[in-house]
């Protein structure tokens, strides 16, 4: 980079700062609004910042990053080649971080193993680092908002009225608290889509049927291998007496045939950063709520031979896990993100927040089972006992991460939807603005009973073989019909099985810059995000470094 070109940016982002103004009405007005303090509401703010518009981020948290920031530091992609711009930037300064001599606090640079998902995780030959703390994460997604000069907004939206719409264009968004943050143009970077039902966008929850659009991993799959519970569970709360009721979270039945559509979510779970360093570790409590009923499927588990792992302790540099969940009894609280008329999305950010709670103690249960309970094998004791939080990593909240893995709620439904078919390359996507490679993955579902025995239903884990495909910019839009100016790139246009793929982090940091992107190129035209020029677009995107066209 010139020194021309440096000054360019640094005069851009202080011009993009200074647009930032206070209307009569007490609310604060800006180009763009970015909704969501996710790792592609980063990106999203950071590259609107750099192409010279004013630009607010509000963060539902106060601490940046999302997943990538609250334990998922085994990073998920599929194939690298893929990320490029922003997404690159991030991950390669992760790498110069582990650079340093000093960055390794609690572990041995030459000691670390070292393996990430298909490679290295500190990748000498490609500069970047696919494995990381969250700590460092945040800071570095903190460094690129400071840099950048983006306002940074803490507060949540007012889920009844928190979108004001005139016609088809969003004028602003209303906080909790009663801000209201006027835009030009909305991003909707939030895990659950919460800005569609107010925009007047259409959106779907749940599975599809398989025959939709003629998909096959899409739907209720039935007992599939993957993540299964052994045979010979009894469902029952007194063994084999079905007066006794069945257990907690387990169904009578499927509630379909195999390829129908439904309700149903798959599993959420916090990404646990455990460590056995002693002088960096607490031990794990039995929480207070603790209810040893929720555990009885685990100690029957054990009861019928299973003697494997009951979490990943999958390591991230200085001795600390990204810890998810394994098997068929594990991290994922089944069926704890939905019911029969609610689900996830549809709660009040306080009862999301208290059932986060039920998730946060369900696995610190678990885990404190597995240390201490009689009803656990020695053996499986001896080998978990030495595991507990990491004091180095959010200390500020219980040393617990602070976001729970969302991994689906409400996706858009525009006029292009990302199927299991474009994923595999069967259908063309002839617009796109990103790439994924990751495998079709989708968690379980729910627990159900089937020839008197417990058996989990929805994992699939069906490879692409790390063959990327294109992303569609019509998938981050909505219907021209219903709204002109909100791009939406993590709960975007796709079905269930696609979605299971495209959600990733670093997708999703993808997404974020490319809908920035369009947003800027929007405002100039002064046209609705319909209308932008893809090829303009494509221009833009390409020159700004990021991937399309990437093979295996």
């Amino acid at each position: 980079m010139t020194i021309i070109q440096r000054f360019t940016i640094q005069f851009l982002l202080l011009f993009s700062l200074n647009l930032i103004s206070f209307g009569e009405d007490g609310g604060i007005h800006a180009d763009v609004i970015v909704y969501g303090d996710a790792s592609g509401g980063v990106t999203a703010a950071v590259q609107t910042a750099r192409m010279g518009k004013s630009v607010i981020l509000v963060s539902q948290y106060g601490h940046l990053g999302g997943l990538t920031s609250s334990g998922l530091g085994w990073t998920d992609i599929g194939n690298d080649a893929i990320l490029g711009g922003l997404s690159r930037e991030f991950y390669h300064e992760l790498y110069k971080h582990y650079q340093k001599p000093e960055a390794w606090t609690h572990e041995d640079r030459e000691k670390f193993p070292n393996k990430g998902q298909g490679g290295p995780a500190l990748n000498d030959k490609k500069k970047l680092a696919s494995t990381f703390e969250p700590k460092v994460a945040q800071a570095v997604f903190d460094k690129m908002i400071r840099d950048a000069k983006v306002k940074v907004i803490k507060g949540r939206l007012d889920l009844k009225k928190g979108v004001i719409k005139e016609g088809k264009r969003i004028t602003a968004i209303r906080l909790e608290d009663g801000r209201v943050l006027h835009g030009k143009m909305f991003i909707d970077a939030s895990y659950e889509g919460d800005l569609l039902p107010g925009a007047g966008v259409s959106f779907v929850v749940g599975r599809e049927a398989n025959t939709k659009f003629n998909e096959k991993g899409n739907g209720i799959t039935g007992p599939l291998h993957g993540n299964q519970l052994r045979k010979g569970i009894d469902p029952y709360i007194k063994k084999g007496d079905s007066n006794s009721g069945l257990l907690p979270g387990v169904n009578p039945d499927m509630g379909g045939k195999v390829g129908d559509g439904d309700h149903r979510l798959q599993a959420y779970c916090y990404r646990m950063v455990l460590t056995d360093v002693p002088e960096n570790r607490l031990p794990i409590t039995k929480p207070k709520n603790y209810n040893e009923a929720d555990y009885e499927i685990m100690f029957r588990l054990i009861e019928v031979g299973f003697k494997g792992a009951f979490f990943k302790k999958t390591l991230v540099p200085n001795r600390k896990t990204d810890g998810n969940n394994v098997g068929g009894f594990s991290c994922d609280f089944i069926g704890g993100n939905y019911g029969d008329d609610w689900n996830w999305a549809t709660l009040n950010h306080d009862e999301r927040e208290k059932l986060a709670a039920k998730h946060r103690d369900y696995q610190l249960g678990m885990v404190w089972t597995l240390q201490h309970h009689p009803r656990v094998p020695a053996d499986i004791r001896r080998r978990t006992i030495d595991w507990g939080l990491a004091k180095d990593e959010f200390t500020d909240n219980g040393n617990w991460p602070y976001n729970l893995y969302v991994r689906e709620a409400r996706r858009m439904r525009s006029d292009f939807v990302m199927t299991e078919n474009h994923c595999r390359h069967t259908l063309p996507v002839d617009d796109p603005v990103g790439m994924g490679a990751y495998t079709l993955d989708s968690h379980n579902v729910q627990r159900y009973v089937q020839d008197e025995m417990v058996r989990n239903e929805g994992d699939i884990q069906s490879h692409l073989r790390g063959k990327a495909y294109g992303i569609s910019y019509r998938a981050i839009i909505p219907k021209v019909e219903e709204c002109e100016n909100l791009f939406v790139p993590w709960a975007l246009s796709a079905t269930h099985i696609a979605f299971g793929s495209i959600r990733m982090e670093p997708v999703f940091m993808i997404l974020g810059q490319s809908s920035a992107t369009a947003a800027c190129m929007a405002i100039d035209a002064k046209l609705p995000v319909q209308k932008v020029s893809y090829d303009k677009l494509r221009a833009r995107l390409l020159a700004d470094g990021q991937q399309f066209g990437v093979k295996k």
